[in-house]
């Protein structure tokens, strides 16, 4: 089923039957669109302490009573890499945090003793993180700095209100996310474009996405601004379902993703 970001917010986070935390945030893949983490506020077990937890370390949520279960214990979780959830994660910080928990790393490597002198990382990783490191050095760097290429991971509640540029010119801003409760996958932008056509919202595939330019807080879409006032009308309050998916990608030509 397809969900709204915003309306997740707030979820708690439970251990068995204690409550561990709620979710503040998510941090989504720039690359893949798809939710990698969420972000838990501890409260008042570790006041102004938020974690990262994956979507792998989840049971079923119970969308009724708004919670989510997770199979770690609140001794895992407080021991935990410390990451600052206010900037950007890195894929370091990843890597890390990926190892203390010894969760797969969903960009191609595995854990355990598979890699050179019993190392964590596959062959292939371990050899790419190998030569990225004497790039690196090369250049002047140390192994331990953060390079903005390994950046991929982004906050929603940041992304929320960056500009949407059409081809040929501005059309609104980011409002929300529609995500895949199966898989985590962000389906759709929610688009409000009230400072072009009051009231109305629309939705955008990610693959209509161009460019995002961070500095700026702009989204580029491959669609024009005619195309995208004349397209299926968003309702945040009723359901997505198939049909109006069929309508919203029949109306722009595009590739349906469930074919």
């Amino acid at each position: 089923m397809l969900r709204s970001i915003k309306q997740i917010y707030g979820y708690q986070i439970r251990e068995t039957d204690d409550v561990m935390g709620a979710v503040k945030d998510f941090y989504l893949d720039d690359e893949s669109w798809t939710v990698r983490y969420l972000v838990v506020d501890l409260g008042g077990l570790l006041p102004g302490r938020h974690v990262l937890i994956s979507p792998e370390a989840m049971g079923r949520p119970d969308w009724e009573t708004m919670s989510f279960p997770v199979s770690l214990s609140l001794a895992q979780v407080k021991g935990s890499p410390d990451i600052d959830t206010a900037r950007p994660v890195s894929r370091q910080q990843e890597i890390e945090l990926r190892r203390y928990y010894a969760w797969p790393l969903y960009w191609g490597g595995f854990m355990g003793p598979a890699g050179p002198a019993g190392s964590w990382l596959s062959p292939v990783d371990a050899a790419a993180e190998a030569e990225r490191k004497e790039e690196w050095a090369r250049r002047g760097a140390t192994a331990v700095q953060e390079r903005p290429a390994d950046i991929h991971l982004r906050s929603t509640k940041e992304v929320t209100g960056y500009h949407i540029h059409a081809v040929d010119g501005s059309i609104g801003h980011v409002d929300d996310f529609i995500v895949d409760d199966e898989n985590w996958a962000l389906r759709f932008l929610v688009v409000d474009t009230k400072n072009w056509l009051p009231g109305k919202k629309v939705l955008m595939a990610p693959l209509w996405v161009d460019a995002i330019d961070w500095e700026s807080r702009q989204v580029r879409v491959d669609l024009t601004k005619e195309g995208v006032r004349n397209a299926p009308e968003f309702d945040p309050e009723a359901p997505i379902n198939r049909e109006y998916e069929e309508r919203l990608y029949d109306y722009h030509g595009r590739p349906k993703y469930w074919q």
